[in-house]
């Protein structure tokens, strides 16, 4: 199941470009792809408990075979991780154990790995290079490209961070086989949202294909999570440090972003807070005339059917307020609100907090 016959992508970012590789070979090939782009000494290699067990042997291994020294730094499973002191906690490793501008960091995990390793490497030392080796679906077809990093602060998610591009990543795609199924759900949000925002034909085929998706049929994946990453490789092209296009890409998370805040991050995954969001979304979009009722009704039946939550907890509206003023996109008393007019079409609306909260309101009284 090695070569899946997946052209490599390119994220076009000038002196800071760098590929997408896919793969099928339990990371097999991983050695190879980092000594290709990386001069062999010491390396942090970022991982968790569970995703070791299953790949870090074999990982650690092959580097060593090619020169490099790698430094396993294991964090905690979940949110938890993103936090400053775990951060704090990894470069002290690093500074430990002698690594030194010349040395690089390797994301071996999923979405949250991805993103502290991604910080750690930003801020340590002012900058080392980075390899992003996404082991869950969500952060195949989104968190490991674009170079957004960073951790969580008490008053929001993501609220830290930096924008430090990557100089690989690798996907392999075998990995999503050990996937607990809820991951690979919570996973599924982050494609749907891909379709909703730049692709009417992606998504159709998520409406046929969808069972197959959430069987791992790889031959069925690959071009989806490739797409996926194509869609976001485009628009980040295009505006590497959000100053607009990029906006798009936060579909459902003004809303996902506030029902984590608003849980502790405890009871939902990302992915499944996100696919709440975007069917809140969708539905606050109709509210506001930006589409009609059919768009609603695709978002949130593809949602239903990938056996993600479609509807949002029932927080007072002074919780909503005060999650949605933590959001990052806020200005002053506005914020750049991802709205929906069509499947594979969005626009960002500059709404006032006010205004979005009556709609939401209203769309609430209306259920």
């Amino acid at each position: 199941m090695g070569d899946l016959g997946v052209k490599p992508l390119r994220v076009e970012l000038g002196e800071r470009s760098y590929p997408i590789r896919f793969a099928a070979d339990r990371l097999a090939g991983l050695p190879d792809a980092i000594a290709r782009i990386l001069p062999a000494g010491p390396l942090a290699l970022v991982t968790n408990a569970a995703v070791g067990r299953r790949y870090l042997p074999a990982v650690r291994d092959g580097l060593r075979e090619r020169g490099f020294a790698p430094l396993v730094v294991s964090v905690p499973d979940g949110e938890r991780a993103k936090t400053l002191r775990v951060a704090e906690r990894v470069i002290g490793r690093m500074l430990a154990a002698g690594l030194d501008r010349s040395s690089a960091v390797v994301a071996l995990g999923g979405g949250v790995v991805g993103d502290l390793a991604g910080f750690v490497a930003a801020i340590f030392l002012r900058g080392v290079p980075c390899v992003q080796v996404p082991t869950t679906l969500l952060a195949q077809v989104d968190s490991s490209v674009g170079g957004k990093t960073g951790v969580n602060h008490a008053r929001g998610k993501n609220l830290i961070g930096a924008f430090h591009q990557p100089s690989l990543v690798y996907t392999d795609l075998s990995t999503l086989r050990t996937l607990p199924p809820r991951e690979l759900r919570a996973g599924m949000a982050e494609v749907i949202k891909a379709a909703v925002i730049r692709d009417a034909r992606l998504f159709a085929r998520l409406e046929r294909d969808i069972p197959r998706l959430l069987r791992v049929d790889v031959a069925a994946l690959a071009p989806i999570i490739r797409r996926c990453c194509e869609i976001k490789a485009e628009v980040v092209a295009a505006d590497e440090r959000e100053a607009g296009l990029r906006a798009i890409l936060n579909f459902g998370h003004t809303f996902g972003h506030a029902i984590e805040n608003l849980t502790g991050y405890r009871r939902h995954k990302h992915g499944e807070a996100v696919a709440m969001g975007m069917v809140l979304e969708a539905r606050v979009s109709r509210r506001i005339g930006m589409c009609g009722g059919a768009v609603v009704a695709r978002i949130e039946q593809i949602v239903r059917r990938a056996g993600l939550p479609a509807r949002a907890p029932a927080f007072r509206r002074d919780a909503w307020r005060r999650a949605v003023l933590a959001d990052k996109k806020r200005r002053a008393d506005k914020i750049a609100f991802v709205a929906v007019t069509e499947i594979g079409r969005v626009r960002i609306e500059s709404l006032a907090v006010t205004d979005l909260l009556a709609a939401l309101d209203r769309e609430r009284e209306s259920r």
